[in-house]
């Protein structure tokens, strides 16, 4: 059916970009150790944008099984939007060769039953009351495959496959909570998920634990959790038409934004990242980006439009469903590995911490709710929660002094802990 409606869309005189999407979702959702709910979806369509005379068009149909009468509609439809529209276009992109990306299909997530992926799920629940003891247990299991691809009128004609697993865990115990959640591009044991359900529960028994502390301003250990939080504000910055319509902090790359010892990467060919892909929303190849180096700028998140209109190369982070038009995103977002342990660090830990979409990401300014840290002193650990941790981004990330060895990985965020210059309140 692609190849139909490319037949007709070559009758047009104008440029044109195919986004195809055939998939499939389950979800199953657990309350109180009991699996309460179940559901598969399954989705196809079509998005397709147009650009004429320097405007672009837009629009999608769902399904890909379709008459002639109807692509044809959908043709003119997309057609007649981009002549009268005030979006600008900056064609699509070249035929590039996608990036090898290894460990991000597995076919027993696309070939399992609805039953077996329905047994699992209730094994799940199963675990969570043998291991719950006086606490109350929740969660999710969701499974998906996506088959998608990317045709244009430059010659891109791409496709790929990949699969997804989601797990996650919510404890509560008395007036404390804890909570877990990965993703997983292959099917994983039980044996794996009991890790999310002990580490919610250890969660959950230091937050019943843990009272406000008093006020503290000087070196903070970050978790990931808690470094993933405070990057995504500065990450605002970086993106492209961030830049492009000065919303960002940055207009051109080469300053100092970092520590020394701070190195972050956008890398979409990590083998079996929950963000990688071999290639992006517009075709162009899935690449390792580095962000910041040493401390310093020295790229930015780049679609094919914004690289355009700033005189770069797309870094291949364009990202869609068929349903919408291609947004800058990132794919895995990787902090490097530094020298340092910080095992056995005394002092503030912050693990988790919640409120960043309320931060101004232009200014850095930041005051965030945190949910669980802990001060570690000579071996003792007493866990805290309600302060506040408040500072500027941009004054925070230059006062990391340490970067630990060890990387632990969250989703698409893969991370090691991170010491710097903070405020808890």
């Amino acid at each position: 059916m692609i190849d139909e409606l490319v037949a007709v869309l070559e009758r047009e005189n104008v440029e044109w970009e195919l986004y195809w999407e055939i998939g499939r979702g389950g979800s199953f959702r657990i309350e109180r150790e009991s699996l309460e709910r179940s559901q598969r979806k399954f989705y196809s369509g079509i998005g397709l944008r147009i650009g004429y005379k320097g405007r672009e068009g837009f629009s999608y149909i769902t399904g890909i099984n379709h008459d002639r009468k109807t692509l044809e509609d959908f043709v003119n439809k997309t057609v007649k939007l981009a002549r009268v529209s005030e979006v600008p276009s900056r064609g699509f992109p070249e035929p590039g060769r996608p990036a090898d990306v290894k460990g991000i299909y597995d076919g027993r997530i696309k070939e399992m039953p609805f039953e077996d992926a329905h047994a699992l799920a209730s094994d799940f629940a199963g675990m969570m009351a043998d291991l719950k003891g006086d606490a109350t247990l929740s969660g999710s299991i969701s499974l998906g495959f996506n088959h998608y691809g990317v045709v244009n009128s430059n010659g891109v004609e791409l496709e790929g496959r990949s699969t997804g697993m989601g797990v996650s865990v919510y404890a509560v115990l008395g007036r404390g909570t804890g909570s877990y959640y990965q993703t997983y591009r292959s099917l994983q044991p039980l044996d794996e998920l009991e890790k999310g359900i002990h580490e919610a529960l250890n969660d959950a028994e230091l937050s019943a634990r843990a009272r406000p502390i008093g006020s503290h301003s000087g070196e903070v250990l970050l978790e990931p959790e808690a470094f993933q939080a405070i990057l995504s504000i500065f990450l605002e910055n970086l993106f492209g038409d961030s830049v492009y319509f000065r919303r960002s902090r940055f207009s051109s790359l080469g300053g100092e934004v970092g520590g020394e010892c701070l190195t972050i990467l956008d890398d979409a060919t990590l083998p079996g990242g929950s963000g990688s892909y071999p290639f992006d929303g517009e075709g162009v190849p899935g690449q390792r980006t580095v962000l910041v180096e040493n401390g310093v700028l020295r790229s930015f998140l780049l679609d094919f439009t914004y690289a355009s209109f700033l005189g770069m190369e797309s870094t291949g982070n364009a990202v869609r469903d068929f349903g919408t038009k291609p947004h800058i995103g990132t794919s895995n977002l990787v902090v490097e590995p530094g020298e340092e342990s910080l095992g056995e660090f005394d002092g503030v830990v912050v693990k988790e911490v919640f409120g960043e979409h309320t931060a101004n990401p232009v200014s850095g300014d930041f005051s965030l709710t945190i949910g669980l840290g802990y001060v570690v002193k000579n071996g003792e650990v007493k866990p805290f929660r309600d302060n506040m941790l408040s500072g500027n981004v941009f004054g925070l990330l230059k006062s990391v002094e340490a970067v630990g060895r060890e990387q632990r990985r969250r989703g698409s965020f893969v991370s090691p802990r991170v010491l710097a210059e903070a405020r808890v309140v």
